[in-house]
């Protein structure tokens, strides 16, 4: 943000793959992070009685320690991947930062077996979480099909809600970009797609986790009333 603010679109070999490991390390903590929130949020709703007890703040402190050190081991297996290689090309990277294709495309190095071993922990890591996601969700909605409150039906479809969201949002981007041959890469699509999951998402994420609150939802609903009233006139 600072080198696009500033206009400096210089940056040294190892601020990039300073950039890279701290993008990717960010983006598996997010990913394991979701995964997390999942089962919280399976526990508050097929288990309420039980949820004290199941999340405590033990449970939570590991969970969020697990992610971190995941977020670490996976950034520290791309980055070794990555720039094992030799860059013998073009020093111009196709990208506003150090992602993953637009770094391994200026390699003259032989990469099938680093983009083999990227794609093969690449989809561990997003498969892993989205099977803890569908598990969580399948028991949930399962729940929900049985209540007989329509209370408690829409509180539970309100508390899943935001986090249905996020997933959608973060898993489509991440699947689109990185699960796929570099053949088959648009740098200028790369460079579009980049764009929802380094700056819309985050931006995104706290007016969609804040959507359950009912101050947001009612000031949210006369934005869009005075908009209406505005737009007649």
């Amino acid at each position: 943000m600072a080198g696009l603010l500033l206009g400096d679109k210089v940056i040294s070999y190892n601020a990039c793959a300073a950039q890279m490991f701290i993008f990717i390390a960010f983006a598996t903590v997010e990913n394991f992070l979701l995964a997390s929130v999942a089962y919280d949020r399976f526990a508050a709703v097929c288990k309420p009685l039980h949820y004290s007890t199941t999340m405590t703040t033990g449970v939570c402190a590991r969970l969020v320690i697990g992610c971190h050190v995941c977020g670490l081991l996976n950034a520290s297996i791309h980055i070794g991947e990555i720039f094992s290689l030799s860059f013998c090309k073009s020093n111009v990277v196709h990208h506003f930062f150090c992602d993953i294709p637009a770094v391994m495309a200026l390699s003259c190095s032989d990469r099938h077996v680093n983009e083999l071993v990227l794609v093969y922990v690449a989809s561990f890591n997003a498969f892993f979480a989205l099977l803890i996601i569908l598990v969580s969700y399948l028991f949930i909605f399962i729940t929900i099909l049985n209540m007989r409150s329509a209370t408690g039906y829409q509180k539970a479809l309100s508390t899943c809600a935001s986090h249905l969201t996020a997933v959608s949002i973060f898993y489509g981007t991440i699947i689109f970009m990185y699960l796929q041959p570099s053949s088959s890469h648009s740098m200028d699509t790369d460079k579009f797609a980049s764009v929802f999951y380094t700056m819309v998402i985050p931006m995104l994420n706290p007016v969609v986790y804040s959507l359950r609150n009912t101050e947001v939802k009612r000031a949210f609903k006369k934005i869009v009333l005075e908009g209406k009233v505005f737009l007649k006139f």
